[in-house]
């Protein structure tokens, strides 16, 4: 893999899908393939925090078992909304074709018109034929099922057969869904061992396999794929809603966190819960003014003391013990809980009030 490629293999346990950054680290660009709405948070969070700009959200195809992000995401970040003209999105900000190239940095993924399992798939190449992104048209020892939206296994077998498997043998497969813990494969392996379509496997016996499967319909095929026809903009066209109690963002790892300003500005509002150990305090001899102290390794056994009522934010020296504090609330069923972002070296460095 090129140094300067940041990648990154992310997954939706609900509905096996695969979602992936890939970055170019010199520039910063980014673009974003198969979004999840229900982890969009996840994925803007990892963007921030790696201090990427996102400039596309790709959809492979209109997908059936999931609803995309890319609306959302779009709405935070300014990217363009990518997908085939012939995938019935709508709306898009660039309508991709066979041919056409996706450039971000000094990178680009070709498109690759693979229709088939429907009739807007497309996958993309990267510019260096190391990964090809298949969606759901060739999946590891599978592809996607034709007996729906325009599905077609003659179409499918052709996109594979003529147009994937024609890439080099050590091309890196990443589909859009796996069900097996399985994250990868090569052109090499699936035109070996592909059981449905690999080997020897000519188009009667593909179109054959296929017609005969008899799947039940995706369980979320009447919700998804009507709301990615509009790449997953909500019916009543608002973005979700920060929390009322306290303006958070949401890491990576899932953490709710607070700015120290914000908190110093709203101490009427809140319940700060200091986590150091009292040799810190003794140290520094600074505290926020009205704050309560039980130290993380207290903290576990002493949980009924700290009040309800107010929103709690959790602080230590750096702001990372006091995330234990923060999961600890966030346990027993308390969702009006944040941890404050950089704890008390950001606290001092902005020039906050302590007593």
């Amino acid at each position: 893999m090129n140094d300067n490629l940041l990648f990154k293999q992310l997954y939706d346990q609900t509905s096996g899908t695969y979602t992936y950054l890939l970055a170019d680290k010199v520039s910063g660009q980014a673009v974003l393939i198969d979004s999840v709405f229900e982890q969009h948070n996840r994925d803007y969070s990892l963007i921030q925090e790696l201090e990427l700009s996102l400039i596309a959200c790709l959809e492979t195809h209109c997908h059936a078992d999931h609803v995309t992000g890319a609306w959302l995401l779009k709405h935070r970040t300014n990217c363009q909304i990518a997908a085939s003209t012939d995938s019935g999105i709508d709306p898009l900000d660039k309508n991709v074709s066979h041919g056409d190239e996706n450039s971000f940095g000094s990178f680009a993924l070709k498109v690759i018109a693979t229709p088939g399992h429907t009739d807007g798939c497309v996958s993309y190449l990267l510019n260096d034929q190391s990964m090809v992104f298949t969606g759901d048209t060739l999946l590891i020892r599978g592809c996607g099922r034709t007996d729906f939206q325009q599905g077609s296994a003659n179409k499918l077998y052709h996109s594979i057969k003529e147009l994937l498997f024609a890439l080099p043998d050590d091309c890196i497969v990443f589909p859009a869904h796996d069900y097996a813990g399985r994250t990868s494969s090569t052109i090499g392996e699936e035109k070996r061992h592909n059981p449905r379509i690999g080997g020897q496997a000519n188009e009667t016996d593909f179109v054959g396999f296929m017609e005969n499967m008899n799947l039940p319909h995706p369980k979320q095929l009447d919700i998804a794929v009507p709301a990615n026809l509009k790449a997953g903009k909500p019916d009543d066209d608002e973005l979700p809603r920060t929390p009322r109690w306290a303006p958070v963002t949401t890491t990576y790892s899932g953490v709710l966190e607070v700015a120290p300003e914000w908190v110093a500005a709203n101490l009427n509002g809140v319940h700060v819960l200091d986590v150091r150990t009292q040799a810190e305090i003794d140290e520094e001899s600074a505290q926020i003014e009205g704050a309560q102290h039980i130290p993380i390794d207290k903290l576990g056994a002493r949980l009924d003391e700290v009040p309800t009522g107010k929103p709690v934010m959790t602080i230590c020296r750096s702001g990372k013990r006091s995330v234990l504090a923060f999961n600890l609330l966030r346990q027993t069923g308390r969702d009006e809980v944040a941890n404050i972002n950089g704890g008390f070296l950001r606290w001092y460095g902005e020039g906050l009030p302590t007593s």
